[in-house]
């Protein structure tokens, strides 16, 4: 695909959500509707040494949980990878959370995750790889254990501290985000996700601030991200992703 299509992909996602975001409510007596079971994102990933990566990734949620697939693509390296994967939900006093993903290339990963309480919670989780190669575009450690601890509510709202860190190949890696979502006026919401990462990056020690900012209106959503040393690199990125709930 070229960087064409990608813009034109961006524009006609933003563009349908906006057309459905202004669609008139149904009457106060209409049934209930299911929330949508598909979730379609593009991504857009600029890089501080001047690479530019772009993603699409479909997701589809029933009651056998979420199976998603995607594709990356880092044009000034000619590196291309698809992905998919399968997450689901468990359980109401002990939530319990597994995952799996596969990437071209003959990567494995999977986690698990355990969570308690309400609407204070805490939970742990663990996440395995089989080391093969892997675009990690959450930029969070795969190979790590997870602790987190929050407040939540049944409107959606949100305060969470969640701290990953590796515990395989760079256990000095540690990332530690602090989220605050916040539902709004007619099914809108606002997410902030503040990160503070520390760890070694070409044998010096870092300690930098992220940001990730994400506003969802009913049907689409956009989200700015800001992460110094991507993936514990030299590189800084910025991430804008556009997407539609349908």
């Amino acid at each position: 695909m070229k960087p064409l299509d990608l813009a034109s992909a961006v524009f006609l996602l933003v563009a349908t959500g906006v057309v459905r975001a202004g669609a008139p409510e149904p009457a106060a007596d209409a049934p209930a509707t299911a929330p949508p079971a598909y979730k379609l994102t593009a991504g857009l990933y600029r890089f501080s040494d001047h690479a530019t990566g772009w993603d699409v990734n479909l997701r589809h949620s029933s009651d056998l949980g979420n199976v998603w697939i995607g594709y990356f693509r880092l044009a000034s390296q000619n590196t291309t990878q698809w992905r998919a994967g399968w997450d689901h939900n468990y359980g109401t006093a002990v939530r319990f959370s597994p995952s799996i993903q596969f990437a071209s290339g003959g990567f494995v990963g999977g986690s698990v995750q355990v969570e308690t309480g309400d609407p204070w919670f805490v939970g742990a989780g663990l996440g395995r790889t089989n080391l093969r190669p892997y675009w990690n575009l959450n930029f969070d450690p795969n190979d790590a254990y997870t602790l987190l601890a929050g407040h939540r509510r049944t409107d959606s709202q949100l305060f969470m501290v969640q701290l990953v860190r590796d515990n395989r190949q760079n256990p000095d890696q540690r990332h530690l985000h602090f989220t605050w979502r916040q539902p709004l006026a007619e099914g809108e919401r606002l997410t902030l996700d503040a990160l503070y990462k520390t760890g070694l990056v070409e044998n010096e020690r870092i300690r930098r601030w992220g940001l990730s900012a994400t506003y969802d209106w009913p049907n689409w959503f956009v989200r700015l991200a800001w992460d110094p040393n991507t993936n514990f690199t030299p590189v800084d990125a910025w991430r804008l992703s556009v997407g539609s709930r349908f």
